[in-house]
């Protein structure tokens, strides 16, 4: 399993590991061991930013702070760490208890994400920041560059719609949260007034809170349109 781990390390995040053990823990689920991936995370997490706000100062030396910081939220979300995730096979390297993987633990975004980022801080504690910059920016691969326009979060968007338009500032609020602790979803209601909502899900009350925005948004768009 050792040498199996260390040759997918090595493919992965393009280093190979003298010492396998914190990355054998980066992949450890709480259900699995109490030895497990948050301390790596913690650390993964500030690597991680650390990495992709240096790699946006030099892509675009024209932007300022807001743009960059705009650009920087979109890439660093738990969504997107795991698609990254997703993209090296993380999931089949996962150790789960028998009840997280029942639960579908390994195709959460929340833990794919999660463990995304203790890879990162296992690789940095071993391979250094260099280590670390070159492994993000290979499994980000164009990410952070294929907008050449700024993304505008959704609620950010569709606050200010509502000023534009004189209406209410958009409220949200969770109607049900369901699943597992370690794979939950949320459902949350984006309301402008009693003039407009939404309903939409995510496995974060962020990520749900986005995702309704989004749907408000296109559907107070749509109006406007008809």
């Amino acid at each position: 399993m050792s040498a199996d781990l260390s040759t997918w390390i090595a493919a992965s995040l393009g280093h190979t590991p003298r010492d396998i053990a914190p990355f054998e823990r980066a992949l450890t689920h709480g259900s699995q061991a109490k030895a497990n991936y948050e301390r790596l995370e913690f650390l993964g997490d500030r690597v991680l930013g650390l990495v992709m706000a240096e790699w946006l100062f030099e892509l675009f030396p024209n932007e300022p702070e807001g743009a960059l910081s705009k650009r920087f939220n979109a890439l660093v979300t738990g969504a997107v760490c795991a698609d990254v995730a997703r993209g090296l096979g993380v999931a089949a390297q996962l150790k789960l208890g028998k009840q997280a993987r029942d639960d579908g633990a390994s195709d959460s975004d929340n833990v794919l994400g999660d463990v995304m980022e203790a890879l990162i801080g296992a690789l940095y504690r071993e391979a250094g920041l260099d280590g670390a910059r070159r492994a993000i920016r290979t499994a980000w691969a164009d990410r952070a560059s294929r907008e050449l326009t700024v993304p505008q979060h959704p609620k950010s968007a569709l606050q200010e719609w509502a000023a534009a338009n004189n209406r209410k500032a958009p409220a949200y609020e969770v109607v049900e949260r369901s699943g597992p602790h370690h794979a939950p979803r949320f459902r949350v209601k984006a309301v402008i007034g009693t003039f407009a909502e939404a309903e939409a899900e995510g496995s974060s009350k962020q990520e749900a809170e986005t995702a309704a925005a989004t749907a408000l948004l296109d559907k107070v768009r749509q109006g406007a349109r008809g």
